[in-house]
Order: C-alpha cells, then structure tokens, then sequence
C-alpha cells in the first residue's frame, strides 16, 4: 500500500465501472448463452415431464439436489470472510470480502431455483409457502425440507442485508464520478451518505451488529442443509457427522471458488495492489485447514461405519468405493478435495497464480462429485437388494446444471461493471492519511 493515495485508490477501483470492453461484452453473452441453453433444457422439462430426467425408483434425488447442495456451500465463504474475519479483524479480508460477498448472494440465488425445477410442476410452487390456504395443505414443520426453507431465506436476507450496508460509503464515491439519471439512481442508493462523523459512526455500529448476527449463519445453514440427510433412516447419510463434514465442506468449496473467481478479475483490471499473493495464499490456507478436516471426515465416516458392525452401513460405503458404477465418483473426489490441495503445503505452489487458479478449480469439481457421491450411491443401493438400480444423469439434467452457472456467472459479471468489486473504503483505512502539507501542495 505504500504510495498510494486515497485519490488514487478511488480512481484504480471505480475505472472498470466506466470502461466497458469487447471482452467484457464476449463474457456476458456467454453466461447469457448458458443460462439460456438450461432455460431450454428446463422448458423441456417442464412441457414432457420429469421423465427427461434419468431418475429410475428408488433414486428421486439426483442432479438438481446435488447441485442445489454445492451452491449453498459455495456461498458460506462470503459470510466467512466479511462477517467472521471482521469480527477478528483480519486485514487480509479487505481486498477480497466484497466481491465473496457478492459471490454469496448469488450463489444462494443459483441455489433457490433448483428446490422448483426439483418439483417439477413449478407452477404449483407456492403450494410450499406457509400460509393459510383453502386447500387443505399445510407443510411438515418436523421435515428437515422445510427447514431448509426457513436457514436458506434467513441467510440469504442477513447476507443481503450486510452486503448492502457495507456497499454504501462506496456506492456514494460512485455518485460522485457520474451525473444525469445515473447520478440519480446511485444518490438513492446511497442513502443520503455524505460521509460525516455521525454517518460513521451510526455506520460501524450497524455493520459491526449485522457481522456479530450473520457470525452464526455460517455454522446453522449448512447444518440445517445436512440434516436433510443426517435424519433419514438411509444407509450412509444417517451421521451425526454430518452437519460439521457439510460446513467445512462448504467453507472449504466456497474459499476455493473465491480464488476462482478473483484471480482472473484482478490480472484483468491491474488489481495487484489490492488483490495480490498475500490474500490468494491466505485463502489457501484457509482451503488447506478445511480440506484437512474434510479429509478426516471421509475417513471417519468409514471408520464409523465399519465399527458399527451394520452391514447395510458397511457396505454402502464399500460399494461407494469399489463398485463399477459410483467407484470413479469416490476416487475423482477423493483427488479433488483430499490429494490435489496437499501441493499448497509448499510455500511457493501457494504464491503460484498458475496453481492456485487450477486447483481451486478442481476443488470444486471435487466438491460436486462429494455431494453427488452421497446422493447418488445412497438411494441407489437401499436396503431391498430388489431395489437396487443405477442413476444416471440425462443432458436435460446437465443442461439446467450448465444454466445455474450461466446465471451464477451472469450476475456476478454485471455486479462487476454495477458496484465497486473490492471496499474503496476499507482499502483507504490501510494506507497513510493525507498530511496538511499534502492536501495543501494538491490545491
């Protein structure tokens, strides 16, 4: 940071704002050309049926609740890193937690669409809503489905919520660089700001509650999520390991996919002053000490279930690994999230921008692969051998999965050219306040 004025700053990290390109335009209209393929592939759907899909009793979870899953964990590492962090303040945080914070809204938004595309009918959707209603339907408050309904929205709206609050001081330093209708909008959004003791101090007091109330939501979210699984009686979800398996899961997918999507934009805009090595390897480690516990979990679990002496429970994890149709899932996932980050243990494979863009890739590959293992496996092979079948996901399926990142992808490339990607404000609490002299040789 030394150098580097508060002028400066402002002028570094708005410019991409006001400067759009070929290759930015290229880049939105392919995840607009995503998002449309998996809006064909679930007008299919929705006109033939789920029929299109490759579900065969007694597998009706697949794909879609596989995917919805891997959304909702990547957007813990937003929540972790603005809220948690700046709890303890860290200051590595600052140049990244905007945009992870950004990253957890639509995520969370990528992950509502599949509980209505799982359904099928979606337009009898709201028939899930609780509310009073003249058709004799109400929901099964004891289902850990409709939990979810109520950890999910808290989540998103909290993290919305702190998302917006943090936004204001910059989005006033935006109001300031634009004029007509566009000033117009940003002065509403700004809310008044103007940057006086009062407004700061009202400001860290709201940012500070919303941090300390958002802290928990990191923990209960995905806990709640897991409990879809953890209270089934089906063999291999029914753990009591699974609600901290699922939050460093997510913590350590959601990391990952922050590198993922920060390294690229900040060579892109010459950001290395702001986002550089030191946060990339920080978020590295942060991998590193979740993807170990991960680890230690998958081994667990086995243990668990072979000291159980359950023959249901052991072989369900036997078949997972050296059964022909879901082996190559377990070893693609036990390479992703256990073998592939070991190469970050070397101090100089995490500073390598190469190395951590590809393996923060391959984690969340591997971390589909988790929730598809877990899914997929279990409900495949119950506890009826007469049962037994393969699943096997269709291309409409894949398709609308393709979409959910075109729309992901969508979001997150407009919030790009919409608001500051990295805090203007926090990055100028960092660097050395103008001197008298300063401000009076810049007159």
């Amino acid at each position: 940071m030394k150098g580097l004025t508060y002028g400066a700053v402002t002028r570094d990290i708005l410019e991409p704002l006001f400067k759009p390109s070929a290759a930015y335009v290229g880049l939105l209209g392919f995840c607009v050309a995503l998002l449309a393929w998996g809006g064909y592939c679930w007008f299919l759907q929705l006109t033939m049926g789920l029929g299109v899909g490759g579900y065969a009793p007694p597998v009706f979870w697949g794909v879609y609740i596989t995917t919805f899953v891997f959304w909702v964990g990547i957007g813990h590492a937003g929540t972790l890193i603005s809220a948690i962090l700046f709890l303890f303040r860290s200051k590595w945080r600052t140049g990244v937690y905007r945009a992870s914070e950004a990253m957890t809204i639509f995520a969370v938004m990528s992950a509502a669409l599949f509980p209505a595309i799982h359904v099928g009918r979606a337009w009898n959707a709201y028939w899930l809503f609780p509310y009073p209603n003249q058709r004799q339907l109400w929901q099964n408050f004891k289902s850990p489905l409709m939990w979810d309904v109520f950890a999910v929205s808290t989540y998103f709206t909290v993290s919305t919520i702190f998302f917006y609050i943090g936004l204001i001081p910059d989005i006033a330093a935006v109001r300031d660089r634009t004029t007509g209708t566009i000033r117009k909008i940003y002065d509403a959004l700004a809310l008044g700001w103007r940057g006086t003791d009062r407004q700061w101090r009202h400001y860290m007091a709201a940012y500070g509650f919303f941090a300390a109330f958002a802290t928990p939501l990191v923990l209960s979210v995905h806990s709640v999520v897991s409990w879809d699984f953890a209270m089934a009686q089906t063999a291999g979800w029914h753990s009591t390991l699974f609600p901290p398996y699922f939050v460093a899961g997510a913590i350590f997918s959601g990391c990952a996919m922050v590198i993922t999507l920060l390294l690229p934009m900040s060579l892109i805009f010459k950001w290395e002053k702001y986002i550089n090595v030191w946060h990339y390897e920080s978020l590295a480690k942060m991998c590193l000490l979740t993807g170990t516990i991960l680890t230690y979990a998958y081994g667990v679990e086995h243990y668990i279930a072979w000291y159980s002496d359950n023959p249901y429970e052991w072989g369900i994890f036997v078949y997972r690994a050296v059964g022909e149709e879901y082996g190559w899932v377990f070893y693609m996932m036990v390479f992703c999230n256990c073998l592939a980050p070991l190469i970050w243990w070397i101090p100089s494979m995490r500073r390598n921008l190469v190395v951590l863009f590809v393996v923060s890739i391959i984690i969340n590959i591997g971390m589909w692969f988790e929730r598809y293992n877990i899914i997929a496996s279990s409900l495949a092979h119950q506890f009826d051998p007469a049962s037994w079948t393969y699943y096997a996901p269709s291309w409409v399926e894949l398709g609308i999965m393709v979409g959910s990142f075109g729309w992901f992808g969508m979001w997150f490339v407009m919030f790009i050219k919409i608001m500051p990607s990295v805090a203007v404000a926090e990055i100028k609490e960092l660097i050395r306040p103008p001197l008298k002299s300063d401000q009076v040789a810049a007159k």
